[in-house]
């Protein structure tokens, strides 16, 4: 007998059943697709979330002339993901936990974290991940193993449940390629155990590095993968900023009430290179390119607020100056940070370095100076 007969038996019964919804409010053309939730009345908020993606949207291509112009290392870009991260970091609030990703920049930035600490980290400069802001002590720094965080953000979560900590929850996300990584499922089936108070999104760019999802997974979606954890799964329009919000802010209430964990497919479109030093025209057809350009993110949120009278074109024009002028004044600080010493490559490894450190520590004072 086949395989494809297995489902056939007339002894069988159907035992289970799933669905994956998707949420939309924007549509492509930035208009409303659905009864927008209560926040979009607030305009103080909606033109915040706006200037925040037009911030990181323009920091972006300024940090690809940066490298190219051999002023800075290797950095993720975020263009046409913004409001991903921008619309899931606006649900938190101080209490809760933040677990980044390498492609966190928006969401960092909008919990607190200076542009110019987010250029440190990516410039080799630990001094970046020393988040100023006191607000986010809590918060993790970035890592760069793939998928790492999600194990990082589940056993903060079990803490907060062991603590039996009341209005808290953790926060992280990863990209669509991290959803093949071993540690992608064990931090799915640990939430979905203990019930921890976690929310999960995949930032699905549709690529990882050079490999489309097509070939990453048999799967119709990446939120129904939530299923094999026993977690809620939900599909969401990253480039929709009111959906992002929405459904995040959902989930982190339903986390903070001991209602467990929710994992969240965000389908957006990365329109840079995977990084500076890609070249995604050797992958990425221009015509699919140019039909992504159609819908992200900035484009979208700029048509809503201005049919909704909340922005007008002199307010935009300014805005964009405005925006323009904090990227230069970070990249400047950045620009002129004093240089650390060697040894400052040893100094966050350890609360005390062990031997075999110290020895090496020691080398580099000999033979570079402290």
């Amino acid at each position: 007998m086949s395989i494809s007969k297995l489902n056939t038996f007339s002894e069988c019964k159907s035992v289970a059943h799933f669905n994956i919804n998707f949420i939309q409010y924007l549509n492509e053309d930035g208009q409303l697709c659905a009864e927008a939730p209560a926040f979009c009345h607030d305009k103080i908020l909606m033109l915040s979330l706006y200037r925040a993606i037009k911030l990181l949207h323009l920091f972006d291509l300024k940090v690809l002339n940066l490298h190219r112009a051999g002023q800075m290392g290797t950095y993720t870009g975020t263009l046409g993901q913004e409001a991903v991260g921008i619309g899931a970091a606006s649900c938190l609030t101080d209490n809760d936990v933040f677990v980044p990703y390498y492609r966190s920049a928006p969401d960092l930035y909008w919990r607190g974290v200076k542009l110019h600490e987010i250029l440190m980290y990516w410039g080799g400069d630990e001094r970046g991940s020393d988040f100023a802001d006191p607000r986010l002590i809590n918060d993790f720094p970035i890592p760069i193993v793939i998928a790492s965080q999600l194990l990082h953000a589940a056993g903060v979560a079990s803490a907060i449940k062991l603590r039996q900590q009341k209005n808290r929850a953790v926060l992280t996300l990863v990209g669509d390629g991290g959803t093949s990584e071993g540690d992608f499922y064990e931090a799915l089936n640990v939430a979905g155990a203990w019930q921890l108070p976690l929310v999960i999104i995949i930032n699905n760019n549709r690529w990882a590095l050079s490999e489309p999802n097509t070939r990453q997974t048999a799967c119709q979606t990446l939120a129904q993968k939530a299923i094999a954890g026993g977690i809620e799964g939900v599909q969401v329009d990253g480039n929709d900023v009111i959906a992002m919000r929405a459904v995040t802010e959902a989930a982190l209430a339903k986390a903070r009430a001991g209602g467990g964990a929710t994992l969240i497919e965000a389908l957006t479109y990365r329109l840079c290179a995977h990084t500076t030093i890609d070249d995604a025209t050797r992958y990425v057809a221009s015509e699919e390119l140019d039909q992504a350009w159609q819908r992200e993110p900035l484009k979208r949120l700029k048509t809503w607020l201005i049919t909704n009278e909340m922005l007008d074109a002199a307010q935009d024009a300014n805005l964009e100056i405005e925006c323009r002028a904090e990227v230069e004044r970070e990249v400047e600080i950045f620009l002129n940070m004093p240089i650390q010493a060697p040894t400052a490559i040893f100094d966050f490894l350890y609360a005390e370095l062990p031997e075999r450190l110290l020895s090496q520590r020691d080398d580099v004072i000999k033979h570079r100076g402290s």
